[in-house]
């Protein structure tokens, strides 16, 4: 992994092999990121990925190996529990060019995975919401 920034908007080059929410999380904690937004494209040869079910309130995840390209992943960065909370969903083509999209449960960088992050001034915490199940942004 290896990051610049141009004032308050970061690059970040998240390399092969790499996981991308793990990389993400530890330059959030090497710069005090604590609110961001985030966007990127690349490609992956593992992911997780879910869809919440409201209902069992539980992800019905999809386990997905082989290259694919990052058509899309988007997010935020929010902060709970003292440490960065990375909430993540992407879009991603197989080599049949059939989608598969989702909530990041994991995903490791299949070539190369160009990602800014937009740091935003202060902190946006995270509070767990008991009726969906989930961890809602708290200003």
């Amino acid at each position: 992994m290896q990051y610049t920034n141009f004032g308050n908007t970061w690059l970040l080059r998240i390399d092969l092999g790499e996981e991308i929410m793990q990389s993400l999380k530890r330059m959030c904690e090497q710069e005090g990121i604590r609110a961001a937004q985030v966007s990127a494209i690349g490609a992956a040869d593992h992911g997780v990925i879910g869809v919440y079910d409201l209902g069992e309130q539980k992800y019905h995840e999809e386990e997905l190996d082989g290259f694919m390209e990052i058509t899309s992943l988007t997010g935020n960065v929010s902060f709970a529990g003292g440490a960065p909370y990375i909430h993540l969903h992407a879009t991603l083509a197989d080599q049949q060019h059939r989608l598969h999209g989702g909530h990041v449960i994991e995903m490791r960088v299949g070539a190369t995975c160009e990602m800014f992050v937009q740091a935003l001034d202060g902190e946006i915490g995270r509070e767990r919401n008991r009726e969906l199940g989930i961890n809602l942004w708290k200003f």
